[in-house]
């Protein structure tokens, strides 16, 4: 049995019912037989790994395709679209996410010395990328998972197991995009501040020279930097959470969809109509009546 075949079977046996994951510690293992439409929600920093099955996210107009033994890393919160694309009752989808610490890539940065440091961190560049997980990242998960229910030896051990993932994310492929994590002079850190900004009033009009000055950098910098991380303007992730927030309440409320509209900050129904058909592929009304 494979590296891959082996976590994939744990992560199984551990996950809740289809559709509901189950969490160890911050992170989820879940299992579903069906593909999914398009759901918005803000991904924080994180490691989502696909065992089994395909799935997609798109951020802006960019799309990013994953299946079994591929990972999505994210180090920025950022508003992705996802679905599952492939999964049935036979083969259903199984996938293993985990909550990456920036302070444990810090200190793994500064142990590890400047010998470690394969080239330099970009300043600015994409906070997500899709790679091939290894065997050693592979590996270093089913021993942290095979713990589960040995609750003395996962409080010894983990953390020593966790910081090896982190370290085998910070010396593989995506090195570059990890280490800005960790970096506080990179521009990740930077849009982190801003993003944080942004999600606190989403329901606010926005105003970029007051973000600027908010995070203590000119508008200028906050442009070039925000976009270059998170391929959106300010504005555009501004609209990407109202309308994620506007789904959320109308899949679990009874509220009136001008009502909702105007509670993450629109004023306008035809608008909040239009960007809602535009990032979600049907109109408000169609998500209202599935409750």
């Amino acid at each position: 049995m494979n590296a891959l075949t082996s976590l994939r079977d744990l992560v199984s046996s551990l996950a809740g019912s289809p559709g509901r994951p189950a969490w160890i510690d911050g992170m989820s293992l879940f299992r579903h037989v069906r593909t999914t439409d398009p759901m918005g929600a803000t991904t924080t920093p994180t490691l989502a790994l696909v065992l089994q099955g395909a799935k997609q996210s798109v951020l802006a107009d960019q799309v990013y395709d994953y299946r079994a033994g591929q990972f999505l890393i994210v180090t920025v919160d950022l508003p992705l679209v996802s679905r599952i694309t492939e999964a049935s009752e036979n083969t259903p989808f199984v996938a293993f996410g985990m909550p990456l610490r920036a302070a444990l890539i810090a200190e793994l940065l500064l142990d590890a010395g400047p010998e470690h440091h394969r080239g330099p961190a970009p300043r600015s560049a994409p906070a997500l990328a899709v790679s091939t997980a290894d065997d050693d990242l592979l590996d270093a998960i089913t021993r942290l998972l095979r713990l589960h229910n040995r609750p003395a030896d996962y409080r010894m051990l983990a953390p020593g197991i966790i910081r090896e993932i982190h370290w085998w994310l910070l010396t593989g492929s995506q090195q570059s995009l990890v280490r800005q994590l960790g970096d506080t002079e990179s521009g990740t850190t930077l849009v982190a501040a801003a993003v944080r900004w942004i999600q606190d009033r989403f329901d606010q009009p926005l105003r970029i020279d007051e973000l600027a000055a908010g995070i203590g950098t000119s508008v200028s910098t906050l442009n070039r930097h925000f976009r270059a991380v998170t391929s959106l303007s300010p504005l555009q992730y501004q609209k990407t959470l109202r309308l994620q927030h506007a789904r959320l309440a109308l899949l679990s409320s009874r509220t009136e969809i001008a009502r909702i509209g105007h509670q993450v900050g629109y004023h306008s129904l035809s608008q909040f109509s239009r960007e809602y058909r535009r990032m979600f592929g049907v109109p408000p009304s169609a998500d209202l009546a599935q409750k």
